[in-house]
């Protein structure tokens, strides 16, 4: 039995977001369809808002609302600037800033390479890493990647592409379980994983 287009079209929207298969998107748009308009409305309006407010951090690329062009953490002066954490995605971030361990800036690389293809890497933010790591006031990298094999292959990548500075490169010492996501420690395992940097 075939939806109509108006729900086809939004389970292929929901279907495209990450980890959403179509069964879960049409769900989604059922559960849309029983919402009274004004909150139908609401949600409509918070999609926009969030791209005509919403901006990426012009040192880290984290989202933010504000006028100026960096991130509450990168424009805090009380921030360790020698060193740069290095995470895959946006949530990586939140979750080691809630373990309060860590004070340096962050970067976010935007994803990671499976098989190094040049597709992959070209979907990385790696020349904008390279530049922000030439600042002469970064003296250490920690890489900061999920323990999982996409995670570990694009570790490889950043250390063989970030050896020609010079500077100190580390990783997130083990303790997390391998094939695990960082958004998913505790807060314990994390800062362990911090500590133990090699």
């Amino acid at each position: 039995m075939a939806y109509s287009p108006s729900i086809e079209r939004l389970i292929a929207i929901f279907s495209k977001f990450p980890t959403v298969g179509p069964r879960t998107a049409a769900r989604f748009v059922f559960y849309l369809l029983k919402l009274p308009k004004s909150e139908v409305k609401e949600a409509i309006e918070s999609i926009a808002d969030l791209k005509n407010k919403v901006k990426l951090c012009s040192f880290c690329f984290k989202p933010f609302e504000g006028e100026i062009e960096l991130c509450a953490i990168c424009s805090d002066n009380g921030r360790d600037k020698t060193l740069l954490c290095v995470v895959e995605k946006e949530t990586d971030l939140e979750t080691i800033e809630k373990t309060k361990k860590y004070h340096g800036r962050y970067f976010i690389l935007g994803g990671t390479v499976s098989k190094l293809r040049k597709e992959d890497i070209e979907k990385l933010r790696v020349k904008e890493l390279l530049e922000i790591t030439k600042l002469p006031e970064i003296q250490e990298i920690i890489i900061a990647t999920n323990p999982t094999t996409e995670g570990e292959a694009t570790s490889l990548y950043l250390e063989r592409t970030l050896a020609p500075l010079g500077k100190k490169v580390t990783k997130l010492g083990r303790g997390l379980p391998v094939g695990s996501e960082l958004e998913y420690a505790d807060d314990e395992t994390l800062s362990s994983a911090l500590d133990n940097r090699k």
